[in-house]
């Protein structure tokens, strides 16, 4: 400061000059707490970034555009067995176990017009103990604010243990199909088990009816034999007429075509029956084949009826051919479930008679079978559970809670559909629907 005061200037204008002084002072103090603020800001996203880099399972790797690398991660430190400063300013293809790895780096590296979404590709890294480990790396352009590529970024995954998961996977999925085919089997051989009394008095009569005959053929053959030996002895004539006599001989020659016929009429009938349960418990999950419809129900009744419920009227007439492609084996057992689980329902509320009314509806692309019984119908509250696995309603020991679940999944298997209902005059209806032959393709 002067040691006088300054011409033109008053003390109004020093008071300026401090104001400004303090405003800007001021300002700089601000400033300063700003940068701080955006210190601290840029600091915790540096730290941010990193714990993200730390934190990523999979290997991270940033190179130029001449393969130097720039930045790394700690999976990549700890697959390789080095540190982040030893890697930064070497060259990608140091890490590279192998010719083929290198020319596929550097052709992704090459590219001058990369795909932005990057492109994936194999390679194998060194390890710690310089042995090869293969990843599976997504390469992608790293580009400038100009719009010039700058370099690429990897982010890979070591494949052992997606191979080994996928292995793992696979033996589970194989291992589900073998349970789920055991599954079906086990379900077969329950409505098999079901059949037992029926079918040892359906074999009964033509195996009773073959061993008849076969008896009459014995003695007659023991006839014919003394006969002939009398006929190679050169006995007269007299006598032989008269042995012929005695041992009814014509009435024997007459009767053998109808007894021979017969006993083949039961040996074909007990084969047929003997054939229609093999085919009924085959594991025949692949085969397909034109199966007309109305043929299954006929012999699922037939099998039902013969099984343990003898006594119960359907209401069902054949009515126009209806085809469809699949396994005649299973559809049998889908509609034996069915109308064993009618006859059970309508059954446990102590009706004198049940009842199963069946009607199919043929369509221009898929049929529509609809099983009805007489029976007390399904709580609302387990119409939505009934195709579940072991779901079942019946006492312990009565059902196993597979039989509707199984047939659920083979109606799926078929192309087709399986639902339930309670219908409007009483009764649960089960409708199944099955395209056409003609509508499944080749």
């Amino acid at each position: 400061m002067p040691n006088g005061p300054m011409e033109g200037v008053d003390e109004s204008t020093w008071m300026d000059v401090i104001q400004k002084m303090d405003e800007v002072y001021s300002q700089l103090i601000d400033d300063e707490i700003e940068l701080e603020k955006k210190n601290t800001e840029l600091e915790q996203s540096q730290q941010f970034i990193f714990s993200v880099l730390s934190a990523m399972s999979d290997v991270l790797l940033v190179c130029n555009e001449r393969g130097v690398i720039e930045e790394t991660n700690a999976a990549l430190c700890e697959l390789v067995g080095r540190r982040d400063a030893e890697l930064r300013g070497t060259s990608i293809y140091d890490l590279l176990a192998d010719t083929q790895s290198t020319d596929r780096a550097r052709t992704v590296l090459d590219n001058t017009n990369p795909p932005r979404r990057g492109e994936g590709l194999e390679l194998n890294l060194l390890d710690a103990l310089h042995q090869s480990v293969p990843v599976d790396a997504n390469c992608t352009p790293r580009v400038a604010a100009s719009g010039r590529r700058v370099g690429t970024v990897f982010v890979a995954r070591p494949t052992a243990e997606i191979k080994r998961a996928y292995h793992e996977l696979r033996a589970a999925h194989e291992a589900l199909k073998r349970a789920q085919q055991q599954l079906l089997h086990s379900g077969k051989m329950a409505s098999l088990g079901r059949l037992v009394a029926g079918v040892a008095h359906e074999l009964n009569n033509p195996i009773s009816f073959v061993l008849g005959n076969v008896h009459a053929l014995s003695r007659y053959c023991a006839r014919l034999s003394r006969y002939l030996a009398a006929v190679h002895a050169g006995e007269p004539a007299e006598q032989l007429e008269a042995l012929r006599s005695k041992l009814r001989i014509e009435h024997l020659l007459g009767d053998l075509p109808s007894l021979i016929e017969g006993t083949l009429e039961g040996a074909q009938r007990t084969a047929d029956i003997v054939n229609g349960l093999k085919r009924f418990s085959a594991m025949d999950p692949e085969a397909r084949s034109p199966v007309n419809l109305n043929e299954v129900i006929g012999r699922a009744i037939h099998w039902v009826r013969k099984g343990v419920a003898p006594s119960f009227e359907v209401h069902w007439q054949p009515g126009a051919p209806c085809t469809v492609t699949g396994s005649a084996g299973q559809l049998q057992q889908v509609l034996m479930n069915l109308l064993q689980n009618a006859l059970d329902a309508a059954t446990g509320v102590g009706r004198s008679l049940p009842v199963v009314w069946i009607a199919t509806d043929v369509g221009s692309t898929h049929l529509q079978l609809r099983l009805r019984d007489n029976g007390p119908g399904i709580a609302p509250e387990h119409l939505s559970h009934i195709f579940d696995p072991f779901f079942t309603t019946k006492p312990v020991g009565k059902g196993t809670g597979l039989g509707l679940s199984i047939s659920y999944g083979i109606v799926e298997q078929h192309g087709g559909a399986l639902s339930v209902r309670n219908h409007p005059e009483g009764g649960a209806e089960f409708v199944l629907e099955l395209p056409l032959a003609e509508a499944v393709p080749a």
